[in-house]
């Protein structure tokens, strides 16, 4: 087991942790938007980032399941079963979301062409009420990951500033290790 991850590691969750954040704002956005190229042009792309995060959340359980990570910070049991099971949560809704949204785009009967040049198979066939049911789950699941995710970015916090452990220290690529930090 190593100290620290690795930087392929940090760079992986930093630009799924971006991803994330653009895809969610720009799903919110472009709901309210008229029908107009604009839109269609802000769907492409929300599709798009979506089939991305599937590929890098993909490549992030290869490497983490190639690659040695950290040891476990010293924590109570309830704690590390929360830890366990929310980056288990975050995985799953990770590869799941891209898929109930590609699901959701073929039964409405619109392709998804990633990023405006190849486009993808349709997995279902156009079926109106089933894409009514699919939206919703697609915007439950969504609802579901900004939840998971406050709650990983609270216990993140929590580690560094009230525990005072290397949590999060060990995932940001621009701080030094504080030895002032215990990993207790």
């Amino acid at each position: 087991m190593t100290e620290n991850y690795d930087r392929a590691a940090i760079a992986l969750h930093w630009i799924t942790a971006l991803l994330i954040i653009a895809n969610l704002l720009l799903g919110l956005s472009m709901v309210q938007l008229p029908i107009s190229p604009r839109k269609l042009h802000w769907y492409l792309w929300h599709k798009s980032i979506g089939i991305t995060i599937f590929a890098v959340t993909s490549l992030r359980l290869a490497w983490r399941a190639l690659r040695p990570h950290p040891a476990p910070v010293a924590m109570r049991p309830w704690q590390r079963r929360a830890a366990s099971v929310s980056h288990a949560m975050l995985y799953a809704l990770l590869l799941v979301i891209p898929l109930s949204g590609w699901l959701y785009s073929s039964a409405t009967g619109v392709q998804v062409v990633y990023v405006g040049v190849l486009p993808l198979p349709d997995l279902l066939p156009k079926d109106r009420a089933l894409a009514d049911a699919l939206r919703i789950v697609h915007i439950g699941l969504n609802a579901l990951l900004a939840g998971v995710i406050t709650v990983h970015v609270a216990a993140a916090l929590k580690h560094h500033f009230v525990d005072r452990d290397v949590v999060l220290a060990r995932m940001l690529p621009i701080f030094k290790r504080n030895p002032a930090l215990r990993s207790r």
